[in-house]
């Protein structure tokens, strides 16, 4: 064991480990400047989450101090709020009883109208014109005669206002 062949001496020979040269004469391995940039980025994140803590330190120590100034403000926020909620939702029930108001008398308007239709149907189909034609003429009625019958033009299709007697001639 104690022995080495030639063939062994080669391969140590043939293996060799790089170096570089840093300055005059020191010797350094070509991994270390990754390792030394290793160390820089563990330093720098270390730096972030203290910074981090104590921003996060700072921040609970303000939350901390609510001056009574704070909580006056908050408060009158809070009332403003609840009064404009407590209004809209009394607007909305005014609105909706309104619209149930005018549903009912539109409803009672339409049977108004129905009840009016058929008495006028009703009215209509009793009255018989002959009988009354029959009666006006025993009543000394007579048909208006052709001299009788003046006619008039009017502007309107059918409306007409009527200022003076009609002339007898």
């Amino acid at each position: 064991m104690g022995k080495k062949t030639a063939h062994s001496k080669t391969r140590e020979a043939d293996f060799k480990t790089s170096y570089y040269v840093d300055g005059n004469t020191v010797r350094r391995l070509e991994g270390e400047p990754q390792e030394r940039r290793q160390r820089q980025i563990e330093r720098e994140e270390k730096q972030k989450r203290n910074r981090r803590r104590r921003a996060a330190r700072r921040n609970q120590e303000r939350a901390a101090h609510i001056t009574m100034g704070y909580v006056a403000f908050c408060t009158a926020a809070l009332a403003v709020t609840c009064g404009v909620c407590i209004t809209y939702i009394q607007l909305q029930s005014d609105i909706t009883s309104r619209t149930r108001s005018i549903s009912k008398l539109e409803s009672g308007i339409a049977n108004l109208r129905a009840e009016n239709d058929a008495a006028v149907k009703r009215i209509e189909l009793t009255t018989d014109l002959d009988a009354v034609k029959e009666k006006a003429i025993e009543f000394g009625m007579k048909y208006a005669k052709e001299g009788q019958i003046i006619y008039y033009s009017v502007k309107q299709d059918d409306y007409m206002d009527q200022y003076s007697d009609i002339p007898k001639e």
